[in-house]
This record gives C-alpha cells, sequence and structure tokens, in this order.
C-alpha cells in the first residue's frame, strides 16, 4: 500500500513540475461538484460512491473501494475528514485540468490539495490524483 501510495503521490508530483497556470474555460462547476460529492461520500463513510468518482486508472490500480477508503483514511486524512472546503479557481497545466482546493483537516492544519481532473469518454469528470501540500501560516 505504501509503494502504491508512493507512486501515485510521484505520478501526481511530476504532473505538477511545470506549472503554467492558464485560466482558461473550463467547467470549473463540475469539478467542485465532483469533489464535493466525493468529500461528502466520506462524511458518510460510502466506499462505493466515493470510489466511483476516481479516474478508471486509479480504480485499476487500487482495485476496490475498500482498498480506495483504507488509502484516503492513511495518506488523505485532510481530504477524507476536512473541517472546511475552499475551492480555488481551477487551472490548466499542460493541457491538463487541476481544481485548487484549500482545506483544514481534522487537526486544524491548513493544506492545498491539487485535485486533478481527467475528461471521460462520456465528457464527465473524474478525479485522476489529489496532492497534497501543507500551507504555511503566511500562506493563508
Amino acid at each position: 500500500m505504501k509503494r502504491l501510495l508512493g507512486n501515485l503521490l510521484t505520478l501526481l508530483l511530476v504532473a505538477s513540475c511545470a506549472v503554467v497556470a492558464d485560466k482558461s474555460e473550463a467547467p470549473g462547476r463540475q469539478f467542485q461538484d465532483v469533489i464535493k460529492s466525493q468529500i461528502e461520500a466520506f462524511a458518510r463513510d460510502d466506499g462505493e460512491a466515493a470510489f466511483a468518482h476516481s479516474a478508471p486508472a486509479i480504480q485499476q490500480q487500487l482495485g476496490s473501494p475498500g482498498a480506495f477508503m483504507a488509502m484516503v483514511r492513511t495518506g488523505f486524512r485532510p481530504v477524507y475528514r476536512p473541517r472546511s472546503v475552499e475551492f480555488e479557481e481551477h487551472i490548466k497545466v499542460d493541457g491538463n485540468y487541476a481544481q485548487p482546493v484549500r482545506i483544514v483537516g481534522p487537526d486544524g492544519k491548513v493544506v492545498l490539495a491539487m485535485y486533478h481532473m481527467q475528461q471521460q469518454l462520456d465528457g464527465s469528470w473524474r478525479i485522476a490524483g489529489v496532492m497534497l501540500r501543507p500551507l504555511q501560516a503566511q500562506e493563508i
């Protein structure tokens, strides 16, 4: 599980290295709806609903809603049980969309969660990964 989490985080870091913000038109409201729906599913401990918002590659790697929830509980606690969620303006990075979200975790610490969004063949959006970065007091 640690290796899988490490691989996912590495992929996200590589994808976010060449960040040149392009605030072009994108379905930002849809991104927010998907993310809110997944966070609501976490609050209900509804693994199937939360897992359904993940992109196919994540679903294949983790294999089941139970494995997905275990990964989120251990490696993404602020997303799993946020005290508050504040959406920032979405960005486009190297042709891929990302939705930054400021989250106050259960411990009161603030993180920036960068949700990488992937459009599906049917036009819907799913979460292709999340990278968490703790924010310093001057960034809050």
